[in-house]
């Protein structure tokens, strides 16, 4: 889907290599030739990654472990963005990154209008934890089992949350750009 003459992963993209995130990996599944076909522009990046994940069809988790697999030995933390988050900007990002760098925690999320958010950073020490993860999930029930190993970062910018599942979401979201 296109917004404003861009396709919505391309904003996300965009926002991860344009932050002070250090390196940045890219996993596709359905229909990831014709998604490099249209981004060529971007997939070029010296700190982009692209990672094919030919098992989506067991959900979310592959997709989360197979770009974990091509950092967990390099990377102290990993940050998960989502492709249907447009509205995530670079600014986001590095202010995650630096609460979280300059914290004792193990996991950070973003919180706004009193609910936890996408994207989340986890410290390496949970990368066992995080290639556990079996179906169409994230790491929620991770999150959920350490509440004290959780730093929530206090966000203010709804729309940077706003995730697009459907073409209703993608028609609602355009109604609040208008």
């Amino acid at each position: 889907m296109k917004l404003r003459g861009k396709y919505l992963l391309e904003y996300v993209l965009n926002a991860a290599l344009e932050s002070k995130l250090n390196h940045v990996v890219l996993v596709l599944g359905h229909e990831y030739q014709r998604i490099l076909h249209t981004l060529v522009t971007c997939t070029t990046h010296e700190r982009l990654q692209l990672v094919i994940n030919h098992h989506y069809l067991e959900g979310q988790s592959r997709s989360l472990k197979a770009g974990l697999l091509k950092i967990r030995d390099t990377f102290p933390a990993v940050m998960f963005l989502l492709g249907d988050q447009p509205m995530l900007d670079s600014n986001t990002i590095d202010h995650m990154l630096d609460k979280f760098q300059h914290s004792d925690k193990d996991i950070c999320v973003p919180v706004c209008n009193g609910k936890r958010r996408n994207p989340v950073i986890f410290n390496r020490v949970l990368f066992d934890q995080l290639m556990g993860i079996e179906g169409d999930i994230g790491a929620r029930d991770i999150i959920r089992a350490n509440p004290d190993r959780v730093l929530c970062v206090e966000m203010n910018n709804p729309l940077c949350f706003v995730d697009i599942d459907s073409q209703q979401d993608f028609e609602n979201f355009q109604l609040l750009l208008d």
